[in-house]
């Protein structure tokens, strides 16, 4: 008890750190977008398909924490890097308007997104979050976590006790990798800080829908994080101090299409992408 106090302290004070490193980027690249009003805007509906044979899922081993990470013995966890649905529709996938410069405001249901772990994983693989606002974090599980966060914002946050949720201000707009420190090899998310509303995530059937579009002509983009493993990398457990390997993955990727909104109409969009 003595060691994970230790070492919660430790991490605290490097968060507080990297707080401060990240208010002070964020103000110079807060892009341009302006709220205005919406009152006959179109929609954009489509989905996002996996073309030719789908890559075996990524799996690692339960090596750590078992009773925690792993209450259903399965022994081996997902990644969750590619997600294909059984009609080929691919989950997860960012959609969004490349180049908006004004629209509508945030909805009240973007606002203050929360991301847990549970088993050891975490819920959901990827969030949407509104620049210059707050993520929560929860840990619901009954051993030490650590969210390492680099990328738009720079964090590492412990949750060295279930249910307590912590906060994490996103002021720079971009992306974010998460890690667990805690040994944890297999964890990986990401978050998109986002500047405007009009971003989206694919559900398990690879649909998406963007809403209240003013009319005009736009470039959508379909953005992957990447579902490759390309080499392990060496990090050390904070608690139990020793190096443990970590899976690299390989870059992300995107797909762009032009589409044109028309006042009170609906514009359907169908995304292919494949392994090559």
């Amino acid at each position: 008890m003595l060691m994970l106090r230790s070492f919660v302290a430790t991490l605290l004070g490097l968060a507080s750190a990297f707080v401060i490193v990240a208010g002070m980027e964020a103000w110079a690249q807060t892009p341009s977008y302006h709220v205005v009003t919406v009152s006959d805007g179109g929609t954009i509906a489509g989905v996002v398909k996996w073309s030719g044979p789908v890559p075996a899922p990524l799996t690692l081993p339960i090596n750590k924490d078992v009773d925690v990470c792993d209450p259903h013995s399965r022994k081996r966890v997902s990644l969750e890097r590619l997600v294909v649905g059984p009609q080929g529709g691919v989950a997860n996938t960012v959609v969004f308007l490349q180049n908006i410069s004004a629209g509508k405001a945030f909805p009240p249901a973007m606002a203050r997104p929360l991301l847990d772990q549970i088993e050891c994983r975490y819920k959901p693989h990827i969030v949407l979050v509104p620049q210059n606002s707050d993520l929560d974090i929860r840990s619901s599980d009954a051993t030490l976590h650590t969210v390492h966060m680099e990328g738009a914002a720079t964090y590492n946050l412990p949750f060295p006790f279930p249910n307590k949720t912590s906060s994490a201000t996103m002021q720079t707009a971009g992306l974010v990798n998460l890690k667990c420190n805690g040994g944890h090899v297999w964890m990986n998310a990401e978050v998109w800080v986002i500047a405007h509303p009009y971003y989206t995530i694919t559900d398990e059937s690879g649909k998406f829908v963007l809403t209240d579009v003013p009319a005009g002509e736009y470039q959508l983009v379909a953005w992957h994080e990447g579902w490759t493993v390309v080499r392990e990398e060496g990090t050390i457990d904070v608690l139990a101090q020793r190096v443990v390997k970590r899976p690299t993955f390989s870059d992300p990727r995107s797909w762009e299409q032009k589409v044109t909104v028309h006042s009170n109409a609906e514009a359907t969009v169908e995304f292919e992408i494949s392994d090559k």
